[in-house]
């Protein structure tokens, strides 16, 4: 019986030690009055927990002064009861870089958001007049059938194929289930296609969508047809008109349009997409024919 008294003795000493304040240092040096913890150290610092935006996002009801490193972005983040935050805003630093496809991919921290800064560029070119086939390949169009073009503005890509069929979606068929987290896609290990909602959040970021189109635009007219309307890419985003690829096979709107696609479905044959224009700063939202051609750019997990 004292075997086990004792034991239980020293748990209860110790649970009313933990009540109290509590110095964590090398020189048995007592806590400081107005502190409930007083860590004390010259070689060694303190590590909070650390984990990805996907993983921060997935905490169960934080309370407000929760904080955490966010590997995604590299940055303390804490929460403030509502939202979650950068502890220091990093806006427009790059929040890392993957080799894909042979090809370096740069990005950029947009309020929570790490976005690749260029329209993803992977795939084997095949001719706008055939549709994307669910053949274990990933398949591009580039603009009017001309390779270069996929080098300034990247590919352009059916729904069905930046998806990658995923529980059965086509471009005439709908998820089965509807998926609950992530969307890779077409997309490199770590990172995702941007949801209908992750793009919401980006145009509030910037001010709503009336006036977050300018903040994502290349500025001037190298690439964007003038007059280019409240181009001043403060975002970093760099969305350059790489223009759509009809439902129809042929090719419309470059150095007008820069479309990209939600992994999001409105219905069957629809998906919802956000469009860049150069007559005005606006971030567009809407859907439209899942077998047209647009581009895509990826969301680090």
């Amino acid at each position: 019986m004292k075997k086990i008294i004792l034991p239980i003795l020293l748990l209860l000493l110790t649970g009313s030690t933990l009540l109290a304040q509590v110095g964590i240092n090398t020189d048995n040096s007592a806590p400081d009055n107005s502190a409930m913890l007083d860590v004390k150290s010259t070689s060694r610092g303190l590590l909070p927990p650390r984990m990805t935006t996907t993983q921060m996002y997935g905490i169960s009801s934080p309370p407000e002064g929760l904080t955490i490193y966010n590997t995604t972005l590299n940055t303390i983040c804490w929460f403030n009861g509502t939202s979650w935050y950068n502890w220091i805003s990093h806006d427009g630093q790059n929040c890392g870089s993957v080799v894909y496809g042979g090809k370096t991919y740069n990005s950029v921290i947009i309020g929570m958001q790490c976005w690749m800064n260029e329209n993803l560029n992977i795939g084997t070119a095949v001719l706008g007049s055939q549709d994307q086939a669910n053949n274990n390949i990933i398949e591009k169009y580039c603009y009017n059938n001309i390779p270069a073009n996929c080098d300034v503005y990247g590919g352009l890509y059916q729904w069905g194929e930046v998806v990658q069929y995923l529980n059965g979606a086509t471009n005439t068929t709908k998820w089965e289930p509807v998926p609950t987290g992530n969307v890779q896609g077409i997309c490199p290990e770590g990172w995702h296609l941007p949801s209908d909602a992750e793009w919401n959040s980006l145009a509030t970021y910037l001010g709503g969508a009336s006036v977050a189109g300018g903040k994502m635009k290349e500025t001037g007219t190298v690439h964007w047809a003038a007059p280019n309307t409240g181009a001043t890419n403060a975002s970093g985003f760099t969305g350059l008109p790489g223009g759509d690829r009809d439902v129809s096979g042929s090719f419309i709107f470059q150095a007008i349009y820069g479309d990209f696609w939600a992994a999001s479905e409105t219905n069957s044959i629809q998906a919802w997409y956000r469009n860049l224009n150069t007559s005005n700063e606006t971030l567009y939202r809407g859907g439209y024919y899942k077998s047209d051609g647009f581009a895509a750019r990826c969301l680090k997990n």
